[in-house]
């Protein structure tokens, strides 16, 4: 598995929201939905994405951009105009003062705003649940991420612009494969942009000694490794690996193979219906309590509510 491939395999979109955006200037909107990734293409027209804290990005036709949660912004057509709507966790819709908007801007099938001729288009994307992005993913991004039309291009904004407005059986499957091939093409052009800040464990994949280190506990996680082994297979000393693996990655390498194998579990457990006992010896534990205790110690809760909250 290459470096990119492990860390875009994360986005599962289920049941996402999606929508598209009509707006006649002045407009403004107010996000405090607290979800933990939000996608945006601009279709036609101008727009400026504000976070509270930091500059603000311009957006014009074609371009894109990726908002990382929890943090609040506002989307609008002009640094200075006051937002007109409040959007919630759960695609909850108010105005600003707190009275529900109750469905005066629908225009029709996941269309919203002023009218569906409007000079502004948006289509937006929305994860709702954390456990949809791969938390190494995440934590890879900064809180919002442009693309202007002039670096990256992509076949699947047509099909998105079509699709987001039909009804039809099966249609938010669709969509939400659509929104997860739209973040993956998206990010896969950022990383490769020069101004990217990946991880330091991205990085220090091109490290002749970490590296290889790196891609044996990321392709074979349930193997019983220890940092003698590793060193071993990197041809130096324990204590040379463990220096220099701490360095560049920022963790020992025990500590970073528990992280990768609890995320691995993390995935699974969303994914799949395995048995705990099944989980633990494919990412690399003893027993099922093994996993169980460190993925609470990791995650706040035990794997089971993990996967229940992921069902929900």
């Amino acid at each position: 598995m290459d470096a990119l491939t492990g860390l875009l395999e994360g986005p599962r979109a289920r049941g996402a929201f999606m929508i598209r955006a009509c707006f006649d200037p002045p407009w403004a909107v107010r996000v405090e939905d607290r979800a933990p990734l939000t996608v945006m293409l601009l279709v036609r027209g101008d727009a400026w994405l504000l976070p509270d804290r930091g500059e603000g990005i311009r957006l014009r036709a074609g371009d894109l951009a990726v908002a990382r949660g929890p943090d609040p912004y506002t989307c609008a057509d002009a640094p200075g105009t006051a937002p007109q709507a409040l959007i919630l966790p759960g695609g909850r819709c108010h105005y600003p003062d707190g009275r529900p908007l109750n469905g005066s801007m629908d225009l029709g099938v996941r269309t919203w705003g002023d009218r569906p001729d409007s000079g502004t288009v948006l289509l937006i994307g929305t994860y709702r649940m954390r456990g949809e992005i791969g938390g190494r993913l995440l934590d890879a991004l900064p809180p919002l991420l442009p693309l202007g039309a002039d670096v990256w291009e992509c076949p699947l904004t047509p099909l998105l612009t079509e699709e987001v407005g039909r009804d039809a059986p099966g249609q938010e499957v669709v969509l939400d494969r659509l929104l997860d091939l739209l973040v993956i093409a998206a990010l896969r052009a950022w990383f490769a942009r020069p101004e990217a800040e990946p991880p330091a464990w991205y990085e220090a994949l091109s490290d002749p000694v970490v590296g290889p280190v790196l891609r044996l506990l990321q392709d074979d996680p349930a193997r019983a490794w220890t940092v003698a082994g590793l060193a071993e297979k990197a041809g130096v000393s324990r204590a040379a690996l463990a220096r220099r693996f701490t360095r560049l990655v920022g963790e020992p390498p025990m500590s970073y193979l528990t992280g990768w194998r609890l995320a691995l579990a993390a995935d699974r457990l969303r994914d799949t219906d395995d048995t705990l006992a099944a989980l633990a010896r494919q990412v690399g534990y003893g027993s099922a309590f093994a996993l169980s205790t460190a993925f609470k110690r990791a995650y706040g809760v035990s794997p089971q509510e993990w996967r229940n909250r992921a069902a929900a």
